[in-house]
């Protein structure tokens, strides 16, 4: 079992690994061993997930959540493949923890009347600063 949270765990079976040849630099090792990580976790078909989390988690994870709900994240960052799936895992977890604290629900509010008059007076010099500023008159 994976903690996510205190009240989220999942199985580590809804966790699918699959390793590919990374990208960019690394020499010879690039060539020959599949460093990377793509990490698959089916988000719409968690029990461990409710409702109001996976419609967080969607609009979290953006392009790396498909239309069928599973997220699907790439490491390639580091060159030995443990590192990889560490930091694949890690990312997983972090969006995860993301999407379940709720936003805090904002209250209106309004600006007092101190806020609303220094605002006016700000603007009441401004106005009289750029006003003595015109052109030079016909008397010069």
């Amino acid at each position: 079992m994976i903690q996510v949270t205190d009240s989220i765990s999942l199985a580590e079976s809804e966790i699918e690994e699959r390793f590919i040849r990374a990208p960019g630099p690394g020499g010879q090792n690039v060539n020959k061993v599949a460093t990377a990580v793509q990490l698959r976790f089916d988000a719409a078909n968690s029990p461990a997930l409710s409702q109001a989390l996976l419609r967080r988690l969607r609009t979290l994870a953006g392009r790396r959540m498909t239309q069928a709900g599973v997220i699907v994240l790439m490491a390639s960052r580091y060159r030995s493949q443990d590192r990889n799936r560490q930091d694949a895992l890690a990312r997983l977890l972090d969006l995860l923890r993301d999407a379940a604290t709720p936003p805090k629900h904002r209250r209106p509010t309004k600006p007092s009347l101190g806020a609303k008059r220094r605002r006016m007076d700000g603007k009441r010099k401004r106005a009289n600063l750029k006003k003595t500023r015109g052109a030079v008159g016909a008397q010069d």
